[in-house]
This record gives C-alpha cells, structure tokens and sequence, in this order.
C-alpha cells in the first residue's frame, strides 16, 4: 500500500502555528493511545523547541493499558509531560488543569518575580486529524465551544478559548506531514481512521491489520468472527465475510464489505483494546 495525503489546508496550518507559537507557553499535543509514535507529528517538535510540552494519551480507552504504561513512561523519559485521558467521556480529564501548571512551574515563577500574578497560561493544542481535539477541547472547557466530528478535518479555524482563570487554549486545525516516510505509519493512522476511508484500498488495508492482529492478538480474531487464525489472510477476510453474510451479486464473498466491518468493529472497540504499535 502507498498512502499519501496532504490537504491544502494543512499547509496553512503549519504556517500559522509559526505566527503564533510566540504567545504560547506551553504545546499540548494530542495522539491516539493506540499509535502514540504514528499520530505524533515529527514537524510539531521543531515548531515547539523551547516550549514546555504536553503530550496527551487520547481515547485511551480503545487501547491496550500494559501498553499505554510503557509508552506512558516512554514520552516522560524524552521529557515530556504526559497524561492518558477519553475526551469523550471525561476519564482523566479533571487532573490537566494542575498538569499544565506543573509543567509551567518555572514560568509562573518568572512571572512572579516580575509582580505578575494570575496570568492564564496560554497553551496550544495541536494534533492530527481525528486524534480527539475538538472534543478534548470541548470535554477541558466543559461546553460546546468547538464543531466536533469523527472524521479528519473539521476544525479549519483559529480561535483562542477560555479554560478557566489558569489556562487559555488556541485551537489550531489538526495537521499530518506530507509524506510518509515509513509506509507502516500510514498504515496505522488509516486502520484507526485518520485517513479518510474513500482515498484507500480498504481490502489491503484489511489484510495488514489481519497479519498484525494474528501475530500480536492471537485469539481476538476467532472470538469475534469464528475465523481459523491458523489460515492465510485473505482467507481469514473471506471467513468474515461468510460469516457476517457479506455477499455480492453470484453469491461470492464482498471482501470489501468484511473489511470495512472489521475496521469499523476495531475503531468502536469491539474487538477489545488494542494496540497497534509498541515503543
């Protein structure tokens, strides 16, 4: 598979994290749990050298929690603040207030010294498409203030939000490099669904996450599908076909449609929490 995406406006987004990183003290970037090196965007940490950074476990929920630990602990041994959190339902959510300052600490002391009191800190957060922005955003200010969609791409604006008297948010559209450099990568972002479905070869991409699944969560596969692991992969997708009476014109199997089941039972956690790249 060759996967390679890069919406124009994306670009734009690059460029005016350069304008305003200047007002930020501190960069928090979301990933996904289930990808924490292949949702994390490698320009994001030229762009924020010099700032105090916060690196967001998101939507970990849906991923594997002995491997969320060891990533956990991966990030903070590079020096990065991290907390694991589910925007969605809130889960971690009440503790990133009191994070942020701590990892401001000595900027607030600065200020301090200056007779500057109680200045919100101003924090960017930045992400890729579909990592759970808008709704991390709206879950930390506890309203509705940003469109939120599961799919890349919605935010497309600037906009700064008022967490409360400590923080200060500027929203920034989310944004993916333009090329992969290791196809495995791409792989992953389009499995959790960074990548919109249309643009790929769903059936390949299927089979990839058969091979993975097999090797690094055996028996999830038989559970679900009543599939034989033991069998080639293609022919696993065909067993969930037939399973799932996925069928076309003729009676033949709609490889397509099984693989967009698959996909789709992974991204909503029905096949248990899983984890799709170690450290």
């Amino acid at each position: 598979m060759n996967i390679q995406w890069y919406p124009g406006h994306m670009t734009k987004a690059v460029r005016m994290m350069q304008e305003d990183i200047k007002l930020i003290d501190i960069v928090i970037e979301l990933v996904d749990a289930r990808i924490p090196i292949s949702s994390k965007n490698p320009d994001i940490d030229e762009l924020a050298k010099n700032k105090f950074r916060l690196i967001v476990l998101n939507k970990a929920d849906l991923a594997d929690e002995k491997m969320t630990a060891i990533w956990e602990q991966y990030y903070k041994e590079q020096g990065y603040a991290v907390v694991k959190i589910n925007a969605r339902s809130g889960a971690g959510m009440k503790g990133i207030t009191g994070v942020i300052q701590e990892t401001c600490k000595e900027k607030i002391e600065r200020d301090r010294k200056r007779g500057i009191l109680n200045r919100p800190l101003r924090a960017m957060i930045v992400g890729i498409p579909n990592v759970g922005k808008s709704t991390f955003i709206n879950s930390f200010a506890g309203k509705a203030c940003t469109k939120t969609g599961n799919k890349p791409g919605v935010t497309k604006g600037k906009q700064w939000i008022r967490i409360n008297k400590h923080v200060e948010l500027l929203d920034t559209p989310g944004i993916l490099w333009p090329k992969f450099e290791d196809q495995q990568v791409g792989i992953r972002l389009a499995v959790i669904g960074s990548i919109k479905d249309d643009i790929l070869n769903i059936r390949e991409l299927a089979l990839e996450f058969i091979r993975y699944l097999v090797l690094a969560y055996p028996g999830v596969l038989a559970e679900r599908y009543m599939v034989d692991e033991a069998a080639e992969d293609f022919q696993i997708l065909e067993q969930i076909a037939c399973n799932r009476q996925c069928r076309r014109k003729g009676d033949q199997p709609d490889y397509d449609k099984a693989a967009g089941i698959l996909l789709e039972n992974y991204r909503n956690g029905k096949l248990g929490r899983i984890t799709l790249e170690r450290p």
